[in-house]
């Protein structure tokens, strides 16, 4: 799928990313109203306030007009994947990047005017919605559309140069079930084997996309992911690792932890007591998260975690009763259900006869015509991701009805993310009882189990949703030269994870490849950001229902106070700046992690008593 500018999805953490409202609208749009370039540039001392209100107005009804079969011709693209839906997706991309280039382009003829509000914000969104931008010319346009389309396909089918195919999903479940060092070591290293194609084709996009991004006043690509948060890209790049250091602490913690036990399990030939960890061993092909590992970390105690995954088989959910199960929860907090058309529309399963993109999505198709595609397993993890997906879906109508096209979107990217994981902090113990998945919530003495496989997920995500985009904002303005991406990717990694790369890589791989985000060009921060918010979110949603207890023991889950306390922010989109959309829900206007300490102080406790004797660090 072309992916010129925002990607047309939202995507789950597992594999890949998120579609913003306004994603489609930058990304695949119809002609812009503005003229050629040089006019608008000749004309720009003329410009009025009138002209950049009109400005604005036409490029909204250009813009939703076309909206809908945009977005279905990459929803075929991404549930067939074949060369000609490629091709067909290629194309599409060409002419959305020519048309919203020239929206971005014809911005500047109101620099300098003194805009009212709303004219002024929507003529930034304009100018800062391209992800991957063209330069004004038609060649590179084409020659970006080919590129983008072509990471894409490469990624989708798994295969090498030569022909080699590997299943993303059988490797990956290898990673999650084997015990066997050599095992894991070959299934991370096969679906390494397909990112090398990738690595020409990376760094011409990047040398194409900065020349775009000049041209709208940007240093750089990734100076302009930056500038759409705001404040000022560079403050941005400080406020992330602000936030870091706020929870790196706990990460620290939990890494310590699982080197230890991972030493105990398999010896120090496979992994020493000190320094980082080896990235085959995490139980993730990316080793962004560490749950399947559990059993390997856990806990001592008397109470047994609860296996989610098998209660879903005793109770007989399918696929779509575990849909249906996160739509009830949104239900319950007085959201109206979906539209018939998700349950006809939707894709649940994966097809046994042809090839399609299975990173979870969920996908904004008009106002009333919205889906999820995913090939769903029926296992823990999935029903986490499906109420995260819908999470999406639910934010996406709240605003499209209340908002005007350009403001149908999230507060910033990362509010997107964190809606979703937010109501997924709802699946508690408490939460499985009332839906009947289980019959009895485990007492205190199962809070620091809970917590651990909450952590191996949350909390060791942290530090790989930071420096994805410090990769790429790297790669974009030259401070990673094409000869260093794969040893600066390491280098990263081993610097804020505390982990390495089983085995010798050279340049002749390009691992970051191997991680969808990167061959697709979805921006990763808003991931980062997610993680934080959903914990500041929930800690104010708790607050509202009502809660006295412990923070990670809060379930929100049929609170119609929370619920209208949601809607109200999900319903103002992207009219007002993010600061202002997080003090509407909760009266803060900075993020803040520290409702992720408060929610795993037990546990903070817990591994710091376990780490007293250990060498912690790396």
């Amino acid at each position: 799928m072309s992916q010129i500018f925002i990607n047309l999805k939202h995507k789950a953490k597992l594999g890949i990313l998120s579609l913003t409202a306004f994603a489609v609208l930058s990304a695949c749009q119809p002609e812009a109203p503005s003229s050629q370039t040089k006019q608008t540039q000749q004309a720009a001392k003329k410009a009025t306030l009138d002209d950049a209100k009109q400005y604005v107005a036409d490029a909204e009804v250009s813009l939703e007009k076309d909206f809908t079969i945009t977005n279905q011709a990459f929803w075929v693209q991404a549930n067939f994947v074949t060369d000609d839906t490629n091709a067909l997706a290629a194309k599409a991309g060409e002419e959305a990047t020519k048309k919203a280039v020239k929206l971005a382009l014809g911005t500047k003829a109101f620099i300098g005017l003194k805009l009212d509000y709303d004219t002024q914000r929507k003529l930034d969104i304009l100018k800062s919605g391209l992800v991957i931008p063209a330069p004004d010319d038609d060649q590179l346009t084409a020659e970006l559309a080919q590129i983008t389309s072509g990471l894409d396909a490469t990624y989708a089918k798994g295969c090498t140069e030569d022909g080699q195919c590997f299943d993303l999903t059988e490797l990956s479940n290898t990673l999650a079930d084997s015990d066997n060092p050599d095992e894991m070591l070959s299934a991370w290293l096969n679906w390494r084997k397909v990112s090398p194609q990738m690595r020409s084709k990376y760094q011409r996009m990047v040398e194409i996309a900065n020349q775009g991004a000049k041209q709208l006043g940007y240093k750089d690509t990734g100076a302009l992911w930056r500038s759409k948060y705001d404040m000022d890209a560079d403050a941005f790049a400080s406020e992330m690792d602000r936030l870091w250091n706020q929870v790196k602490p706990l990460y620290s913690a939990l890494q310590c932890h699982v080197r230890a036990k991972l030493n105990a399990k398999y010896g120090d030939d496979v992994v020493s007591k000190t320094g980082p960890i080896p990235a085959h061993l995490l139980g993730n092909m990316w080793a962004q998260s560490w749950d399947n590992i559990y059993p390997a970390v856990a806990p001592k105690t008397t109470t047994q975690a609860i296996d989610l995954t098998k209660r879903l088989e005793i109770k007989g959910y399918d696929e779509k009763a575990m849909v249906r199960t996160a739509e009830n929860f949104f239900q319950s907090l007085g959201f109206k259900r979906l539209p018939d058309t998700f349950w006809q529309k939707s894709l649940f399963t994966k097809p046994r006869d042809r090839a399609v993109q299975c990173h979870a999505s969920a996908w904004d198709l008009s106002t009333t015509d919205y889906r999820i595609k995913m090939c769903i397993q029926k296992n823990a993890e999935d029903f986490v991701v499906i109420h995260h997906e819908l999470g999406h879906n639910f934010y996406q109508r709240a605003y499209n009805l209340k908002q005007d096209f350009l403001y149908r979107n999230s507060a910033n990217d990362g509010f997107h993310e964190a809606i979703g994981d937010t109501i997924a902090l709802s699946i508690t113990p408490k939460y499985l009882r009332q839906i009947g998945l289980i019959e009895k919530e485990p007492d205190a003495s199962g809070d620091i189990p809970f917590l651990m496989k909450k952590a191996l997920d949350g909390v060791a995500f942290l530090p790989f949703g930071l420096l994805v985009d410090k990769w790429r904002w790297g790669v974009f303005n030259g401070e990673i030269k094409p000869d260093q991406y794969n040893k600066a990717w390491w280098e990263l990694r081993q610097k804020y994870q505390g982990v390495k790369a089983p085995v010798s890589r050279t340049e002749a791989d390009f691992d970051p490849g191997a991680k969808y985000h990167v061959p697709g060009n979805t921006p990763y921060s808003r991931y980062f950001l997610a993680r934080i918010l959903q914990f500041q979110f929930h800690r104010e949603l708790c607050k509202t229902a009502g809660n006295t207890g412990p923070l990670h023991r809060c379930s929100i889950y049929g609170n119609k106070d929370a619920g209208a306390k949601l809607k109200a922010m999900l319903e103002m989109g992207a009219s007002k700046p993010w600061q202002d959309a997080l003090e509407a829900m909760t009266g803060q206007r900075q993020m803040d992690a520290s409702a992720i300490l408060d929610y795993f102080a037990p546990l903070k406790n817990w591994l710091d008593e376990q780490n007293k004797a250990r060498q912690c660090g790396w």
